[in-house]
């Protein structure tokens, strides 16, 4: 049975967001690949759908369309009076600004860490600190773990199980943290929250700090 709603939330980058529906208990989750509109959704939109109920996730909307391109009207406002008028505007700026968590994070810190890192995995092969197979078991888990972050993402957009904060920080604290810095820049995952980030630099920064230390000290035992 066909519905009605607005749509409350859109994120466009995730290509996702939410519908509000007084016939419905909670708000429905809907995906771009849902949406039968010409152009993206904006917020107010009135809309057409059907709603279905998949295991315990919570309603979702499919067959999402625009109600004849109409939009919730906004809340009214009652005339400005002759005083309202003469006074100066007191609105900010309108020139653009770009929000500080969507600016693009310098590639130049993590790529020198990762130089320095490289060069530690080869030192440790030659001077018989680390075996080679550690090189390409390296690759493999940063390829494992640039997946595990890829899976997170497509979760994320279709509300699925997640995978916990703390099971990808062990990935970066164990090695995968180059394969993560790659996740974060090519899938925009985990790119923009900072708390995340700062616990990233830390994973980052411990595991070079202690590859560093097993190569280099000499005082450390040679592994039999």
């Amino acid at each position: 049975m066909k519905k009605q709603g607005a749509v409350v939330r859109w994120d466009d980058a995730k290509g996702f967001g939410f519908i509000h529906s007084p016939s419905s208990s909670a708000q429905l989750f809907f995906h771009i690949r849902d949406w039968r509109g010409s152009a993206a959704p904006t917020l107010n939109q009135r809309v057409n759908f059907e709603e279905i109920h998949v295991g315990g996730k919570g309603p979702r909307a499919m067959d999402v369309r625009p109600d004849a391109d109409r939009t919730a009207a906004p809340p009214h406002k009652p005339p400005r009076t002759a005083a309202q008028r003469a006074r100066p505007s007191q609105r900010p700026s309108t020139s653009r600004r770009v929000s500080p968590h969507r600016q693009p994070a310098s590639a130049g810190p993590a790529l020198a860490l990762m130089l320095v890192w490289a060069g530690l995995l080869i030192a440790g092969v030659m001077l018989n600190r680390l075996s080679w197979l550690l090189l390409p078991a390296a690759l493999i888990f940063n390829g494992v773990t640039f997946y595990v972050y890829w899976q997170d993402k497509f979760a994320a957009t279709q509300a699925g199980w997640r995978t916990p904060e703390n099971t990808l920080h062990s990935l970066g604290l164990m090695g995968g943290w180059p394969g993560a810095w790659f996740a974060h820049q090519i899938l925009r995952h985990k790119s923009a929250k900072q708390a995340f980030r700062q616990v990233y630099w830390m994973t980052a920064i411990l595991n070079v700090t202690a590859l560093g230390t097993w190569v280099l000290l000499p005082w450390m035992p040679l592994p039999h």
